[in-house]
């Protein structure tokens, strides 16, 4: 066997028989023997990506504006020969880069799991049988057959067939181009119509453009959470800055010294910084991802989790989610003096088994075992389901004339069959009104009669069962106990769309958006809003239906599988690909099911609805902290003219709180039973009674060291600072729970932490380790009083978050 590598470029216009030669193949495939060789010589079907090396990696977690401001931490502390706190904000800084790049580390592990588990996969014929094989294991000299919604695995040339194919995401350009037989088709295309067979011509790194075909979308946009809790650290830091103002001013009329306005300066600016905000997001994102594989749903990008928890209108697909999508066909209903057996070959000879579509598979099933006899028929052309026509159509030769079969969906059918009286027309409305009562579907089969193959004569009809799945009335009612209102979408008729909301009790009030395309923007929206579901609409017609929720206010989830979906799944803020889906619908969805029905769906809603939790605690101790901390420096610094947080101090605190936040990414928490909004004012002001409240307890420990402790000013410091680092660990355990603190118990992270930090700077503050001791009686009375003052505030915080519906 001689085999090559060639440009693709160099099979551009190349006849199918000279590529066979080329390629050493022919248009049966190769065999799994041939395969191996060919895997050997040419590798696998990807392109290895280039390791990042993870010491400069690393490296780069010094880089940046939060590594910054504590760098000119740092830089001031040397600058007042405070060594050992520079020493300090320095070891803070690389805990935190070490603890980050960790992290970051699995969450690249996560990315690459789910890219995995959302391979794209390839129709390749071997040994002489179709299957469904991962893109990366196809080589040069396969047959692959490719058709509408798929992602092509490789530079192909088209052996037969017609396809519209989709380039933009290659070249740029936005127009779809048309491909016959002898033209090249390149890796990650995607089919918007027709099918073909072609043969693989190169793969990997040697495909045209270098590019593998992949459905996980590694490029992180900022995520809508993000930037929430980048606006709240921002207006955070405004608070910090207007606080140095002030202190500044009265630095200056004091004559006190420009030092300790930088020092106070850096303080300020140290404790509005989230440096554990990077692996705080990661780790809440790569925690939401591989739970949400577990149970099923392969997220696409890992800040698309946080988008489910907001979605309050639920649009579903009938066919696949609601339904087991198993079709079968019940049984032949001949028209105009057909047969049984006419309306069954007529179905069958405009089907195609190696495109695998589901109803073409049903209706050869059905033809086989009822032997009806094919072969004096001879199938010349196949034209594929296309969602846009909803028929497929074959040319087809018998006893040397040809005829146009048609199948497909009954009011399309029907409307292009000439000269059909009224009676015949009004006896196939109520087969489908008697058959749709049942919950089946029909498909209505014609053929063309005489020269003209435009003359379409109705054969029959086929009812075809696709029973509800068991759990789909249950997780109805499931979803609006959730606060969701689910919508169902159907191309199917108004009366088998009826039935089937009747069966999982969605509601009576399907309508068809037809009858309301007359009505004003307004009123449509109104309509929708009012209505159970929509039945005899176009894929199209579903990004219409997510557009006018989204007017209202409304966030949308929405089911989809086929490459006319990706508009609407594209546009919806989760947009949830079926588990038999198109890779087209694949690569437009933020979330990819793997296994068929509701229940994912919701699992999906409820796992990102407690990742939404956990970051709404991070940000309401973050909140709070800022306001306490601003609030207790700055009037004691115009009470006391002192500050009485140290860099050292100040540096502890961080450090202290950093490694609790973290923990917050995978506590126990509990989601709620409706969507969630982002909300930053009623936030805020939920945060700022208890931060005031923190406030007056610091001034009291300020006291208890002056009037009752008589500490000197040093030792008064450490107390402050021993206040502060107790009462983030209890302030933590009150606003991690909506309600009072006692009604779950936290992550078992969360309390290790927590637990060794208390411990820790407790023997810290009495074995004089880095600051001034205290005495074991004094630690212990700030302990205990920082716990019953800041877990009373419990009970004005309880108010509050219910108030401002936390």
């Amino acid at each position: 066997m001689d085999l090559k590598i060639k440009n693709t470029s160099e099979y551009k216009k190349s006849p199918i028989e000279e590529t066979f030669k080329l390629l050493n193949t022919t248009a049966e495939g190769l065999t799994e023997s041939e395969v191996k060789n060919r895997l050997e010589f040419f590798g696998y079907n990807e392109i290895v990506e280039k390791k990042k090396n993870p010491f400069f990696e690393f490296l780069l977690r010094y880089w940046g504006p939060m590594p910054w401001l504590l760098e000119l931490a740092m830089g001031l502390s040397f600058v007042l020969r405070h060594y050992l706190e520079g020493i300090i904000i320095f070891l803070l800084l690389t805990v935190n880069a070490i603890i980050g790049h960790m992290h970051s580390r699995g969450s690249q592990r996560a990315v690459e799991l789910l890219k995995k588990k959302l391979a794209i996969k390839a129709k390749v014929l071997r040994d002489g049988r179709w299957g469904i094989r991962e893109a990366k294991e196809i080589v040069p000299g396969d047959i692959i057959t490719v058709g509408i919604g798929d992602i092509v695995a490789a530079d192909a040339e088209i052996v037969s067939g017609q396809l519209s194919v989709d380039q933009s995401a290659l070249t740029g350009e936005s127009l779809a181009v048309e491909a016959r037989q002898s033209d090249v088709i390149y890796a990650s295309s995607v089919v918007r119509r027709g099918e073909a067979r072609c043969a693989v011509i190169n793969t990997g790194a040697n495909t045209y453009f270098g590019k593998t075909a992949e459905l996980v979308k590694t490029a992180k946009p900022k995520s809508h959470q993000e930037e929430v809790m980048m606006a709240v650290v921002k207006y955070m830091m405004y608070l910090g800055i207007a606080a140095s103002v002030l202190v500044s001013i009265d630095v200056l009329v004091m004559h006190l010294g420009i030092l300790l306005i930088l020092t106070f300066a850096v303080i300020f600016l140290m404790g509005a910084v989230p440096v554990a905000l990077p692996a705080v997001l990661t780790i809440v994102q790569s925690v939401g991802a591989m739970e949400l594989a577990k149970k099923g749903a392969l997220v696409t990008r890992l800040d698309s989790i946080e988008d489910a928890a907001s979605v309050d209108v639920l649009c579903l697909d009938k066919t696949g989610t609601m339904t087991q999508n198993k079709l079968s066909v019940t049984d032949s209903i001949p028209f105009s003096g057909y047969s049984k057996e006419d309306v069954i070959a007529i179905a069958a000879l405009s089907s195609q088994e190696e495109g695998m579509d589901i109803i073409d598979l049903a209706v050869i099933g059905y033809a086989k075992n009822t032997r009806v006899d094919l072969n004096a028929y001879k199938q010349l052309s196949y034209t594929p389901f296309n969602p846009s026509v909803k028929r497929t159509e074959a040319i087809i030769e018998a006893d040397g004339k040809r005829f146009k079969a048609v199948k497909g969906a009954a009011q399309v059918v029907i409307t292009l069959c000439r000269g059909i009286d009224k009676e015949a027309i009004e006896k196939a409305k109520r087969t489908i009104e008697e058959v749709s009562q049942k919950g089946y579907r029909t498909i209505a089969v014609a053929r063309s009669e005489g020269d003209d193959l435009d003359n379409l004569k109705l054969v029959g009809l086929l009812p075809m069962a696709d029973p509800p799945r068991l759990d789909s009335k249950s997780m109805i009612e499931e979803a609006r106990k959730q606060g969701i209102k689910p919508l169902m979408l159907t191309g199917d008729n108004i009366a088998i769309a009826k039935e089937i909301a009747y069966q999982v009790g969605i509601g009576s009030n399907i309508i068809r958006l037809a009858d309301i395309e007359h009505l004003s923007e307004n009123e449509q929206v109104k309509v929708v809003e009012e209505s159970d579901g929509f039945a005899e609409i176009y894929p199209e017609d579903k990004y219409k239906v997510v557009k006018l929720l989204q007017s209202r206010g409304h966030m949308v989830g929405m089911t989809g599988d086929g490459v006319n979906d990706a508009p609407a799944l594209k546009q919806a803020e989760m947009g949830i690909a079926v588990s038999n889906s198109t890779d087209a619908a694949k690569a437009s969805a933020s979330v990819v099911l793997t296994e068929p029905g509701m229940s994912v769906i919701i699992d999906a809603v409820t796992i990102s609805r407690k990742t939404y939790q956990r970051m709404l605690t991070w940000v309401l101790n973050k909140v709070t902290k800022v306001i306490e901390f601003v609030g207790l420096l700055t009037l004691s610094f115009f009470w006391l003219h002192e500050v009485v947080l140290s860099l050292l101090g100040m540096s502890l605190l961080v450090f202290a709180n950093d490694f609790v936040t973290m923990s917050l990414a995978t506590d126990n928490v509990k989601h709620t039973s409706n969507p969630n909004k982002w909300n930053v004012k009623n936030i805020t002001l939920a945060s700022l009674i208890p931060g005031i409240l923190l406030v007056v307890e610091g001034m009291i420990v300020i006291l208890m060291g002056m009037k009752y402790f008589h500490l000197e000013w040093e030792k008064l410091r450490t107390l402050v600072m021993l206040n502060l680092i107790f009462n983030s660990q209890f302030r933590v355990l009150i606003v991690r729970e909506r309600r009072h603190f006692w009604s779950s118990r936290p992550g078992r992270e969360l309390l290790i932490l927590s637990a060794a930090t208390i411990i820790g700077f407790a023997l810290l503050g009495v074995y004089d380790i880095l600051v001034p001791s205290l005495t074991l009686y004094q630690v212990l009375a700030i302990l205990g009083f920082s716990a019953l003052f800041t877990l009373g505030i419990d009970f004005p915080k309880y108010y509050l978050f219910k108030k401002f519906v936390l």
